[in-house]
């Protein structure tokens, strides 16, 4: 049984940190993990600038509601888990997602959860699990599940080679070329039918 895997910013949603960047006037923010393929050294950096300016939950809250889905995304989902399960698996955090989660019709979702502080700011991260991505992957695969995989950034790569079919979204001229044996697409309508075209084992 084939079980669809997407990332969620940059895919469904545009980049949080990029777009608090830009509301927030603080240009490091806009670094991704389309620059920065190590999570944790991203992470504690951003957490780093954050304390500097003294920004919070609350202020990065406030820029998120403000958030839509990138144009089509909710309409590529519905007719996406129409005929199969989708789960979105993603290095983002719960206190982040659930605003855009409402936004696409709350699908599923696999995250990691923040450290607040009484004061509002972010102390620390959870990550779910080691290698998020890779290991839900090979998770669902030992579980019966053959997974088809998609996504934009370096931390999506294991996932989309370790399935048995995988896809680039909107990615970077460069992960697509380092990787010209993963097809990439730009458009929903493109990137649905690549993964209705996979074969169903069962």
């Amino acid at each position: 049984m084939n079980i669809v895997c997407l990332d969620m910013e940059g895919v469904l949603v545009p980049e949080i940190w990029i777009e608090f960047s830009k509301v927030s006037g603080i240009p490091e923010l806009k670094r991704t993990t389309r620059d920065e393929p190590d999570y944790d050294k991203l992470m504690r950096w951003r957490l780093g600038i954050l304390r500097e300016h003294g920004l919070g939950l609350k202020e990065i809250q406030n820029v998120i509601s403000q958030i839509d889905p990138l144009p089509g995304a909710k309409e590529f989902l519905d007719e996406l888990r129409k005929d199969m399960q989708v789960i979105i698996i993603s290095d983002t955090f719960t206190q982040f997602a659930m605003p855009l989660m409402a936004k696409l019709g709350y699908p599923s979702l696999f995250c990691n959860s923040l450290v607040v502080g009484e004061d509002g700011m972010i102390e620390d991260f959870k990550m779910r699990i080691e290698n998020s991505k890779l290991s839900t992957v090979r998770a669902l695969q030992s579980i019966g599940f053959d997974t088809i995989a998609s996504g934009d950034s370096y931390n999506d790569l294991d996932m989309i080679k370790a399935s048995k079919a995988g896809f680039l979204f909107k990615s970077t001229e460069k992960i697509i070329a380092d990787n010209p044996d993963i097809p990439a697409f730009e458009e929903f309508s493109d990137l649905l039918a690549a993964i209705k075209a996979v074969p169903d084992s069962n």
